[in-house]
């Protein structure tokens, strides 16, 4: 029994597992290391699995689980400019590392944004979520989900603006 149950949830795993991970970094950079949060809501899921009616919505019954954990966790720290991965990359190239550096920059642009607006754009541009599918997680109206989305692109546009205008006046 145990093993079956051990069974079902790797091959309910392995078919989100790209989707979910994505998720979970965009939405837990600066409060916590994406893969502790993937790993504690594996962790939930896998102890709660028997009682999930509805094993076809396994992606966002994770989802759901990580925005607790990541409420619960209080952590509201300052996101950094550099993160310890790229102090500690060594031998790379000048490519990657600036890759790196942009890839950084846009999660730490992402966590300057309000939390539903974040966790829309992530959804939606980052994971593939449609517009029904984050009405869904969200527990929002097609129309607030739009207009978060939008006023997402709009702010991470202005946070993106403001930064390149400020690296142009240092």
């Amino acid at each position: 029994m145990k093993n079956k149950k051990h069974q079902q949830f790797i091959a309910l795993y392995e078919s989100v597992h790209a989707r979910f991970e994505k998720y979970c970094l965009a939405n837990a950079y600066g409060d916590m290391p994406h893969k502790d949060l993937l790993n504690e809501s594996l962790l939930v899921a896998y102890q709660k699995f028997d009682t999930i009616e509805n094993k076809n919505s396994f992606l966002s019954y994770l989802i759901g689980i990580a925005r607790r954990l990541l409420s619960n966790a209080n952590k509201k720290k300052k996101a950094e400019a550099m993160t310890d991965e790229v102090l500690l990359m060594t031998g790379s190239e000048e490519k990657e590392i600036e890759k790196k550096f942009e890839i950084d920059f846009l999660y730490e642009s992402l966590a300057k944004l309000p939390e539903k607006q974040r966790e829309a754009l992530v959804l939606f541009e980052l994971t593939g979520f449609s517009i029904k599918e984050i009405m869904e997680i969200q527990k929002s109206g097609e129309s607030a989900v739009k207009q978060r989305l939008a006023r997402a692109r709009k702010s991470l546009a202005e946070i993106i603006q403001s930064a390149n205008s400020y690296k142009k006046n240092s």
